[in-house]
């Protein structure tokens, strides 16, 4: 199975931590980049990226903001907001911006269908 590199952002290390946790279980080979923060993120930029899990309530820069920024840089790559935040407007947003969306709590079976968008 070909290897892919995945972008997790949250501001939460626990989420990260759980996220990264069943990407290892699944996919060994996938090499997982954390941030905490979309600034954070965006210094990997120049990195090939596949697949990316953000968060949106984060301090500074936003999940959304992020993700814009992001589908620019990475047009290829697949782009999943997993957050608490559920308003309509973030969903509508996400789906505008051709990206996933998925609400918290963070459980195996919705980062596994994340993944099985790059598998």
């Amino acid at each position: 199975m070909a290897e892919k590199t995945v972008l997790i952002v949250d501001d939460s290390r626990v989420s990260r931590m759980l996220i990264k946790s069943v990407v290892i279980d699944r996919h060994p080979e996938w090499s997982i980049i954390e941030s905490g923060s979309g600034d954070e993120a965006l210094t990997h930029c120049g990195e090939s990226i596949d697949l990316m899990i953000i968060d949106f309530n984060m301090p500074g820069m936003n999940g959304m903001v992020l993700a814009e920024k992001m589908k620019a840089l990475y047009p290829s790559a697949y782009i999943s907001m997993l957050t608490a935040n559920v308003q309509e407007i973030i969903q509508k947003r996400a789906e505008v911006l051709g990206i996933g969306f998925a609400k918290k709590p963070i459980t195996e079976d919705k980062i596994a269908d994340i993944m099985s968008q790059v598998e």
